[in-house]
């Protein structure tokens, strides 16, 4: 029976039974065929060499596009186990995924890896590629299969056939030739030759069999893999831009905070890293005004009970930090603020007249993270959220999404970051409320934000459990993506916890609650500021503006005098009097990425002047101090108080 075959343009075609992937794509193309990896048949994965056994949406997948990426990664972890395995005799394979920008494996081995083992390694995945070896996929029967790999003394391969996978369902083997295989479901490429060699390990770390600190310790390697040497490369020196940019280094470097094993996922703010914060909640603080915001502040720490009728102790609980009172009551501290703005509006009755009631805090917050997952700033216990919750009818939902995108895409803006795109997360599993229910919430925020010109990309099950939401993602200097900013479409907690308001028709209604964050949470939007700027924040936020340097002690006197007019004109003025050469100062200032260096010596103390020199700069400016003052001032006023 012929197969009918409907590609992504609409077209359809008939093919011979058992036609394969690769075949039509080589009727299609023989330069096409050569950039195809897999192919998917009613989005069912494929192998280029497996005959179809069905007609159906026929998509081939390319070796350049995100799907055909995820393939090559995949081949590429499969290299990798083969030669670890062929090099040190002995080694067990356990778990080969994927991940962002790359692939690992675990591995069991009694002697530890060193990076210095990734040379050869990497030389023998190439003489695995240039091989060029026949990829077969087979299917097995459960018990076959776990003799199968008891028998060559795989036992975590045999365990995890054992309890992972059902009796009856399908296992598949992949073979490189009759030199390696290994338990997947696939999909791989025809041959190892068509890997190519755009890959590079990356690093070593530990890990636990099956993410169990009880069990056996493993080995991962990781490495990344792309469709030609062209992107590698650029992979590769995006990566080192980025170690440049680390936030946690330069934290420590800026004097901005550091973080330490007492207090795992908590930050220690130091004087500078704390004039940031205040320079950004400072600005939030105004344009949150501007935009008709009531600020608020609720309790840390609640009882129990409070967070059972809101839901979280069902469905949070792992991630809260509980704590028991002398007198047996059971509380936690506070993982987010939506309930205790309920128990704010709940105080004292309102009407539809007072909506929609837009209600902020600046609100800490602590949520259990496992201490594998913490890093930096980017992922902590204990953080504050720049929070807020509109209170709403439901016809006035899709006009307050639509201002607060065009509110978060501005001050995105002010902050120097680019959306790349907003995602819409669907309903997750578990979820609270009705199908029908979040049928209505996600096309209430799918309209709004048509309403505000953006198309969202839809992120399947990403929503939270009680309600979708958009998110935003943001580019940063060197192309990452950042997920900064959401919007919750909730009709779950006002009814959970009781909120009312009284309508144009005098009867009791819910509201709808927009639970809406724009930096999310301070921690890591500094954290994120810091990679994007490399450490050399913006005049506005620099802690410390204007460095003013001496070049001689004869001009000390002077070198205050400069340095008090300028902080009474509001800039943040760091004196440097030390009896040390002028080059010296400016170099450490300069890595230091103040914004502006003002030198001063005998000579522009007798004519009332200040040299400038800006960041990155060479040369430095010569101006009147009044003048010089007037202009930083205005350098270094914050986007929102520039005319």
């Amino acid at each position: 029976m012929p197969l009918s075959l409907t590609f992504p343009d609409g077209a359809v075609r008939e093919y011979a039974d058992a036609t394969t992937p690769l075949a039509v794509a080589e009727g299609i193309s023989k330069s096409l065929a050569k950039k195809v990896v897999a192919a998917k048949v009613d989005g069912q994965w494929w192998d280029l060499t497996r005959p179809l056994e069905h007609g159906g949406k026929f998509e081939l997948v390319m070796r350049d596009s995100a799907d055909g990426l995820e393939v090559l990664r995949h081949d590429a972890a499969h290299v990798l186990a083969q030669a670890v395995q062929e090099l040190f005799p002995g080694t067990q394979v356990t778990f080969g995924p994927t991940v962002e920008d790359g692939f690992y494996y675990d591995f069991a081995r009694d002697e530890p890896f060193s990076t210095e083992d990734f040379e050869k390694i990497e030389k023998r995945m190439r003489e695995i590629v240039d091989a060029d070896l026949p990829i077969v996929r087979t299917v097995w029967e459960k018990h076959a299969a776990i003799a199968h790999f008891r028998g060559i003394g795989e036992i975590y391969k045999a365990e995890t056939i054992d309890e992972v996978i059902k009796p009856g369902d399908p296992i598949t083997i992949y073979s490189h030739g009759d030199k390696w295989g290994d338990l997947c479901r696939g999909p791989h490429l025809p041959s190892t030759g068509r890997l190519g060699k755009a890959f590079k390990l990356t690093k070593l770390a530990g890990a636990y069999w099956r993410g169990d600190q009880n069990s056996a310790q493993l080995q991962r390697i990781y490495g990344t893999a792309w469709a030609d040497e062209q992107q590698l490369a650029d992979y590769l020196k995006r990566v080192e831009e980025a170690e440049k940019r680390d936030h946690r280094k330069l934290g420590r470097a800026l004097d901005l905070f550091h973080m330490q094993e007492e207090g795992r996922g908590m930050v220690f703010w130091h004087e500078k890293g704390l004039t940031l914060w205040r320079t950004i909640e400072a600005y939030m603080r105004r344009r949150l005004e501007a935009a008709g915001y009531v600020e608020v502040r609720t309790p840390q720490v609640l009882d129990r009970v409070f967070w059972e009728r809101s839901g979280h102790w069902e469905n949070y609980r792992p991630n809260m930090f509980v704590c028991e009172t002398v007198e047996g009551e059971e509380l936690s501290l506070k993982p987010m603020n939506c309930p205790g703005h309920i128990q704010i509006f709940k105080f004292g009755q309102k009407s539809y007249r007072d909506l929609p009631l837009r209600m902020a805090e600046f609100g800490a917050c602590h949520r259990y993270e496992p201490s594998g997952a913490l890093h930096g700033l980017m992922r902590v216990r204990a953080f504050t959220q720049d929070d807020a919750h509109i209170f709403c009818c439901e016809d006035q939902i899709e006009e307050e999404v639509a201002s607060f995108i065009a509110l978060a895409s501005s001050i995105h803006a002010d902050f120097g970051l680019e959306r790349s795109h907003i995602t819409l997360g669907t309903r997750p599993t578990p979820r609270a409320g009705t199908d029908e229910f979040w049928a209505m919430a996600e096309a209430q925020l799918m309209n709004a934000a048509r309403r505000a010109g953006v198309e969202p990309v839809i992120a399947e099950g990403d929503g939270a459990f009680y309600a979708p939401k958009l998110d935003f993602q943001l580019k940063d200097a060197i192309g990452r993506t950042w997920t900064c900013g959401t919007i919750q479409n909730d009709y779950v907690l006002p009814e959970r916890l009781g909120a009312e308001f009284v309508g144009e028709d005098g009867a009791k209604h819910r509201p709808v609650m927009l639970h809406r964050a724009i930096l999310g949470s301070l921690e890591r939007f500094i954290g994120i500021l810091i990679e994007n700027c490399a450490g050399a924040f913006p005049m506005w936020l620099a802690p410390v503006q204007v460095v003013v340097a001496t070049i001689t002690q004869d001009a000390d006197a002077y070198a205050r005098e400069v340095a008090a007019q300028m902080r009474a004109a509001g800039l943040r003025v760091e004196l440097d009097l030390r009896n040390e050469k002028v080059g010296y100062k400016i170099r450490e200032h300069s890595i230091a990425k103040a914004p502006i260096i003002a030198v001063v010596g005998k000579k522009e103390a007798e004519q009332g002047t200040v040299a400038l020199r800006r960041r990155g700069g060479e040369t430095q400016d010569v101006m009147v101090l009044g003048a010089a003052i007037e202009g930083l001032t205005r350098d270094a006023l914050a986007p929102d108080l520039r005319a």
